[in-house]
């Protein structure tokens, strides 16, 4: 779809690869081995896109090269935290963890869709609960594969915005439009970006995007028919 009808702060990506690979991964052809394989391939991808805007290089000191010459050493900033939303945030994990160059610390949020009102309901937080004893980093990168109605992403964004962030990067393989507006325009968003690759464009009754991913939790756990 057009980027004009999104929000400024939706970056829609247009990588060849990235978009074979989501046309891969739409399949109902596609095994779990592939679909953990091409999400952790496209979450590469959309990583590398989104932490090129959104981290700069900073100074640590001089090293020295395996023959003895000495260098300028860089790391990155600011300080960032991992938060993979259970389950299907788990495959994008790996892929964040790769691209990153120094240990990260990873929190989990957990959140299911109640398939009555599709509203979302926190089942799991393991964020710190002494802010002042381990302080929320400037920025956190939510994984999600899928922003369908929105809700959810709405709702983990609050909690890491609460928790004391002061940005929040998404990043997603697929979203409905609806969906992917509603969590960019969250807070104003001002407090947010989205990093996406794919948007289409409507939900069905059950909140599932059209065409969409199916359930990619089910589908990387085998879990289908549960």
């Amino acid at each position: 779809m057009s980027t004009t009808t999104l929000p400024p702060n939706v970056h829609l990506s247009r990588h060849p690869c990235l978009i074979a690979k989501i046309s891969q991964l739409r399949s109902n052809t596609a095994n779990a081995r592939e679909t953990k394989a091409l999400v952790h391939e496209i979450a590469l991808i959309l990583g590398c896109e989104a932490l090129a805007t959104a981290l700069t290089t900073t100074s640590s000191g001089t090293d020295k090269t395996p023959l003895g010459y000495s260098y300028d050493a860089e790391s990155i900033a600011p300080k960032v935290a991992l938060v993979p939303i259970l389950r299907s945030g788990l495959g994008m994990l790996d892929a964040l963890q790769t691209l990153l160059p120094t240990e990260t610390p990873v929190h989990h949020l957990g959140l299911f869709r109640d398939p009555i009102s599709l509203s979302p309901v926190e089942y799991y937080n393991n964020l710190p609960s002494h802010p002042s004893t381990v302080p929320p980093p400037p920025l956190a990168i939510l994984l999600d594969p899928v922003i369908a109605t929105g809700g959810t992403a709405v709702a983990a964004i609050q909690t890491l915005l609460e928790w004391g962030v002061e940005k929040v990067l998404m990043i997603s393989v697929v979203g409905s439009e609806a969906g992917v507006k509603r969590a960019a325009e969250e807070v104003g968003g001002g407090a947010v970006e989205v990093w996406v690759g794919a948007v289409d464009h409507k939900v069905d009754d059950k909140g599932m995007i059209v065409p969409g991913l199916g359930d990619v939790g089910d589908r990387l756990f085998l879990t289908l028919g549960k």
